[in-house]
């Protein structure tokens, strides 16, 4: 209720911005950068619920990770699997706790376990979590080794965990690379856009790029010259720049995190980064 409640009050926000904005800067420099700082706001808790959820899934790999640890152990000493589920979910478990929470209190009313961690693995939706309880199923069911199958998944799991953080850690790099790249791409586009084309131009397709009401000529010599506005080179170089952004900050979260999802929020930053500094920079350049 208090995320909904922050969410609808940046949308409130948004709108109220993107009112005032057409009522008194319709016509102004200040219009689209307004644009964008509306967008930020209504868009930001949705980023926020995203890092949330991304955080949420992380923590609970990490606490079943503990969990089957702990399962594992419990085994080993002959406690049977359904009762050391039972006795576990008094421990704490962060996130997951109320998914064993549950998982103990189907136990305890005499469903199965192998229903019982069947609804456990589809509530969690996790991959690792999965495939994990995939194979503890099947070792209860076998009634087998079930301490030394336990066991055997709990170092599984430990080593995914682990090649994790390392291709985070690797990949960190990577990420500062991109962004630092991206930025430099901004400051690129920015340098052709107003110091660049005004030279290429000449004086009078310099005026027409910061003053708005001309035209510039491009393609002379070929019998039917494209004329293209300022304004329209302007939006031009701004849809590059919010393309640009928003594929690679895709890039970034595949390579870092395996994943286009996780690619979402580096596009976001990306593109609404792009977006303001190059309407800021046109605000107080005046063009």
């Amino acid at each position: 209720m208090k995320f909904k409640k922050v969410t609808l009050i940046g949308l409130i926000a948004a709108i109220l911005i993107t009112i005032i904005d057409f009522i008194f800067f319709y016509n102004d420099k200040l219009f689209m950068f307004l644009i964008g700082i509306a967008i930020v706001i209504a868009l930001a808790p949705f980023m926020l619920d995203l890092l949330r959820a991304s955080e949420k899934e992380e923590e609970i790999s990490t606490m079943f990770l503990e969990f089957s640890r702990n399962l594992a152990e419990s085994v080993v000493t002959g406690t049977p699997v359904s009762k050391s589920i039972v006795n576990m979910s008094k421990k704490n478990y962060g996130a997951l706790n109320p998914h064993i929470q549950k998982l103990a209190n189907q136990i305890t009313l005499g469903i199965p376990v192998n229903i019982a961690l069947q609804t456990f693995a589809e509530d969690v939706d996790n991959k690792v979590i999965k495939r994990a309880v995939a194979l503890i199923r099947e070792a209860e069911k076998a009634g087998g080794e079930i301490d030394y199958i336990l066991e055997s998944v709990a170092n599984s799991i430990a080593e995914v965990e682990k090649l994790k953080k390392e291709r985070r850690a690797a990949m960190f790099s990577l990420i500062v690379q991109g962004y630092i790249i991206f930025f430099i791409f901004i400051g690129i586009m920015l340098v052709m856009e107003f110091k660049i084309l005004p030279l290429t131009f000449g004086t009078e397709s310099a005026g027409a790029l910061f003053g708005g009401t001309d035209i510039t000529t491009i393609g002379a010599g070929t019998g039917a010259a494209a004329r293209l506005s300022a304004e329209e080179i302007s939006r031009m170089f701004l849809y590059l720049l919010l393309a640009q952004g928003f594929f690679a900050g895709l890039v970034i979260g595949k390579l870092s995190e395996g994943s286009l999802k996780s690619g979402i929020k580096h596009s976001f930053i990306l593109t609404i980064a792009a977006f303001l500094i190059s309407t800021g920079v046109r605000a107080l350049l005046g063009s």
